[in-house]
């Protein structure tokens, strides 16, 4: 598969995000926020949003983001029903452009928060999860400020009755509500997910539980 790793002012993940694509066997490219044709992304089988801090966070996490030239394009690549993952600031611009429900508030701490954290697979019949066992538990790093993840009540019930809550927290450590970590739209092909699956990629990163993200994309 060949996927665009699309960089936004602030973005600083992407060479970790193309890292982890190569490893699983796949093609990557990047491809610039400013890029306006809606067609921008046609020739890619699938799209992550790095983590970083896109405009500095500014206003809002994302918010910024979620108003460049490459988000029709993006909307465009969701009808297409391809996969498309954003981790960490990636998750928070998803929430911002309307690809997925909800949205971030400062950690309860009011700190940010960078440590290995251990993730609960909730859903592993999914594009993004399918190499991962029902259940298991991988370790992830976090490291974000606003990955409190909010919704209305009436969101988080058609979350769960849908499966759409892929992992969570066994410790919350920020405060998301149903100590959700990482969700996906009703139809499937988006993924939110604020631990870093490209951070542990490698035995000598501590772990190689992300692995099995990209190479469940497929």
């Amino acid at each position: 598969m060949k996927f665009a790793i699309i960089i936004f002012p602030g973005t600083s993940c992407e060479e970790d995000v193309l890292h982890a694509v190569q490893g699983a066997g796949h093609q990557a490219e990047y491809v610039w926020h400013s890029e306006a044709s809606p067609t921008a992304l046609d020739t890619y089988d699938a799209v992550i949003l790095p983590g970083g801090a896109s405009h500095g966070n500014y206003l809002r996490s994302g918010s910024m983001a979620a108003q460049a030239n490459i988000i029709p394009a993006l909307h465009k690549a969701n009808e297409a029903g391809k996969p498309i993952l954003g981790i960490c600031n990636g998750f928070q611009i998803l929430t911002e452009a309307g690809l997925l429900p909800g949205g971030f508030l400062p950690n309860e701490s009011m700190r940010f928060i960078c440590k290995p954290t251990e993730i609960k697979v909730e859903n592993a019949a999914t594009t993004f999860t399918n190499k991962y066992a029902q259940g298991q538990t991988i370790t992830l790093p976090i490291a974000h400020a606003h990955g409190n993840y909010y919704a209305d009540d009436t969101t988080l019930a058609e979350l769960q009755a849908n499966n759409q809550i892929i992992f969570t927290y066994n410790q919350n450590p920020n405060g998301s509500q149903k100590n959700i970590a990482g969700i996906t739209n009703k139809a499937g092909n988006i993924l939110g997910l604020m631990p870093h699956p490209e951070r542990a990629v490698d035995k000598l990163l501590g772990s190689e539980d992300g692995l099995g993200l990209f190479k469940s994309i497929n």
